[in-house]
């Protein structure tokens, strides 16, 4: 696994209903713009992607968004990111975020977060990547994710190791200490997230 230089984060373009994943949302982008990791996400400046981006950025971070040209308009692409690209579709936007990015992390969300993050589950089960996909369990927000792999592994649709693809952390300071564990075994200057 290559250092983690850069992080794709996979959240909800609706606030959703615990004020938990906001704050879960604000601290994940402000901890990772203060560590140096940039930020790959959907380039949204609302719900959970715009508190992302805008923690991101209140702290000189780098945030990335990548959105299809159907989603491009004034309501919904965040105006002020490092950088926005604009993609034909959404297959190429999850190619997209998937080259730019060393390291998944989904935060609760919706279908397009639960595509997002499953498609990056399924191309490591091919073997097309070995770059860690971490869940953010945020108000029991993971349970309905982790329900599904066991039904499929119970129901014989995939094998017990489809556990080894991702990990289910439980809240914002786990998936930092997880990233933080990762980028110790690749480097030796210690830092803190």
């Amino acid at each position: 696994m290559a250092l983690i230089r850069t992080v794709a984060v996979f959240c909800a373009s609706r606030d959703g209903a615990d004020p938990a994943f906001r704050r879960a949302a604000a601290l994940l982008g402000r901890r990772l713009a203060e560590a140096g990791i940039g930020v790959v996400y959907g380039g949204g400046r609302v719900g959970l992607m715009g508190v992302l981006a805008d923690a991101v950025l209140a702290v000189g971070g780098r945030v990335v968004g990548i959105i299809p040209e159907g989603l491009r308009k004034p309501e919904i692409a965040h105006p002020g990111l490092s950088g926005l690209v604009v993609t034909r579709d959404l297959a190429a936007r999850k190619q997209r975020m998937f080259d730019l990015a060393d390291a998944f992390i989904a935060l609760p969300g919706g279908i397009g977060t639960l595509d997002e993050t499953i498609e990056m589950v399924s191309w490591r089960q091919l073997g097309l990547h070995e770059k860690p996909v971490l869940i953010c369990d945020v108000a029991g927000s993971a349970a309905p994710f982790v329900a599904f792999i066991e039904t499929a592994i119970t129901q014989d649709f995939a094998e017990p190791s489809a556990r080894e693809l991702f990990e289910v952390l439980p809240g914002v300071d786990a998936v930092l200490a997880r990233l933080q564990a990762l980028l110790a075994t690749k480097r030796s200057s210690q830092w803190t997230l």
